[in-house]
């Protein structure tokens, strides 16, 4: 199964795409400012990768292997030039029961089967499923991640106390954390208005960790979070006790394995996509960019797989440092690219240095991260929109700081859909004509579960004439509700020895019919009518279609 997720992976890489993926068509300024836009984003991956790293209980390199793996196979083949993948808050909260539990070992082959069924979503294209998320839940969803990235941030304000344990800072060494934020937020600001040479919060960190080393000031230091050097990963089988033999026992083992590491792999293969999908549809909007949905879930599955067998805990992308990479300039793969290798070259050759960068400064970037990824005019447009969808908005974004992304995204998803619901159901309605002979419903509005019963009040078979047309030119049959909901009336109207005409139904209707006349079934008591689908012909009778 693996090697043919991964061949139909590696025939998806070889879709055409748009000369802005070229590399070969980058100028030297492009060029310039994609290498630097890649750096940018290595140093804020660094304490983000090790932060997540102490949430699911690993080794920060573990966190950091990740970072590179999933940034730099992402970065190659994803769907989306410029968006930026690694390890991440969302996932590491799920892991970190399974490595109480079970050991990092478990979560190594948890990671690789997270990858399989990524790679199984983008093979039967369900990343398309991402266009039913609507916009105030995508408006929900950045509100909640800028407030969870904010919230993330305030660790960096503790320090050890005297028992070990984290306390906030207070007195002066408060105040100069909160200067050299502030510092690092109005250079940011700032700097475009005087050249854009170099990305901004390039320039914030750069400035701000020169003034810090060159004063001696006594502040939290990347290298005070972990140290991060290391040595490049190495190819590794999870060593969990599953075997490859073809006897009942084996089985047995295997299954206990799958029984213990199955629940875990799909609900973060489901986090990973959702948050990926709806970051590439954000940063498509920035872009100008649209589609790639597929693509983005095989090169997820492709990375977390490889990522799994390399010592990594996995990941997806990241919302934070793709608005660093792009807000940057960063708009092609070799900005992923870059911050990929310079993030391994911070854990081979350049750890001395950047553990030495003060986290005031990283903080700073992350806060102005915080600032642009808000989406600000949704207060604006709280009086303008209906009720429902800023409920749904505000929804979102709570349930995103509470639980995570996914739960909120699937909430938010549910309560759009009975509101669709609810307000499509309340539309159905008749214009009535009543003739000589005959008495005429002219519906208007979509006839499906949700509108039934509206659909029958309408109609009053003791006191209606002998003939009843029920026009449908301006509705639609939808489902097997709907179908049940005609028949019924039917029943009651030949329970009255009347007779019903149905008229206008659509070619979908004809479909939709004959498809649901299959799930029927035979019985004594069913009433011997047949239902008209032609649009304009007259039924004789309910005995039959003519």
């Amino acid at each position: 199964m693996v090697q043919a997720s991964l061949a139909a992976f590696a025939k998806r890489l070889s879709v055409k795409r748009s000369s802005s993926d070229s590399l070969a068509e980058l100028t030297p300024s492009q060029i310039k400012t994609e290498v630097l836009s890649g750096l940018t984003v290595a140093l804020a991956l660094v304490p983000e990768a090790v932060a997540f790293a102490f949430v699911a209980g690993v080794h920060p390199l573990v966190g950091l292997y990740a970072a590179f793996i999933v940034g730099l196979v992402t970065a190659l083949f994803g769907g989306r030039p410029g968006m930026i993948s690694g390890a991440t808050g969302a996932l590491a909260v799920v892991m970190v029961s399974l490595v109480a539990t079970h050991g990092v070992e478990y979560l190594f082959a948890t990671v690789v089967l997270m990858g399989i069924l990524q790679l199984l979503a983008g093979i039967f294209k369900l990343g398309k499923f991402i266009r039913l998320v609507p916009h105030p839940v995508m408006l929900g969803f950045v509100n909640g991640l800028a407030i969870v990235i904010f919230l993330a941030q305030l660790g960096q304000f503790k320090i050890a106390g005297d028992a070990g344990e984290k306390v906030w800072m207070s007195g002066m060494p408060l105040l100069i954390m909160l200067g050299l934020v502030a510092l690092t937020m109005a250079i940011i600001h700032f700097m475009p208005k005087f050249t854009k040479a170099i990305p901004a919060p390039l320039a914030g960190i750069a400035i701000v960790a020169a003034i810090v080393i060159a004063f001696g000031i006594d502040i939290p230091r990347v290298g005070d979070l972990a140290s991060i050097k290391g040595e490049l990963p190495s190819f590794h089988i999870p060593q969990v006790p599953f075997a490859f033999e073809m006897t009942g026992e084996a089985w047995a083992q295997n299954f206990k394995v799958l029984e213990i590491i199955f629940p875990y792999a799909l609900i973060l293969a489901a986090i990973g996509l959702i948050e990926s999908l709806l970051t590439l549809n954000l940063v498509g909007e920035i872009t100008g960019k649209s589609g790639g949905s597929s693509q983005e879930c095989l090169a997820q599955g492709a990375a977390n797989t490889i990522t799994g067998f390399f010592g990594g805990m996995g990941g997806c992308a990241m919302i934070g440092q793709s608005m660093i990479n792009v807000k940057s300039g960063g708009r092609t793969r070799l900005s992923g690219i870059i911050a990929a290798l310079f993030l391994l070259s911070f854990i081979l050759f350049g750890s001395s240095l950047i553990e030495q960068i003060p986290l005031a400064a990283l903080v700073g970037v992350m806060f102005m991260v915080v600032i642009g990824t808000f989406a600000w005019q949704s207060f604006k447009i709280f009086r303008k929109i209906p009720w429902m969808d800023a409920f749904v908005i505000v929804l979102v974004t709570a349930v995103t700081v509470k639980f995570d992304l996914a739960i909120a995204v699937v909430v938010g998803v549910i309560v759009s859909a009975l509101a669709f619901a609810w307000n499509n159901a309340s539309r159905i309605h008749a214009q009535i004509e009543e003739l000589d002979d005959k008495k005429v419903y002219r519906i208007e509005g979509p006839l499906f579960f949700g509108s039934t019963d509206g659909f029958a009040e309408l109609f009053n078979p003791k006191t209606d004439p002998d003939l009843i047309v029920v026009d449908f030119l301006n509705s639609r049959v939808v489902d097997q509700s709907a179908l049940q909901a005609i028949e019924s009336l039917a029943s009651k109207y030949e329970a009255e020895s009347k007779t019903l005409q149905l008229r206008h139904l659509s070619h979908d209707c004809h479909r939709l019919l004959n498809k649901a006349g299959q799930l029927i079934v035979d019985a004594d008591d069913d009433p011997e009518y047949g239902i008209a689908v032609d649009y304009s012909v007259k039924t004789g009778s309910l005995g039959g279609a003519h």
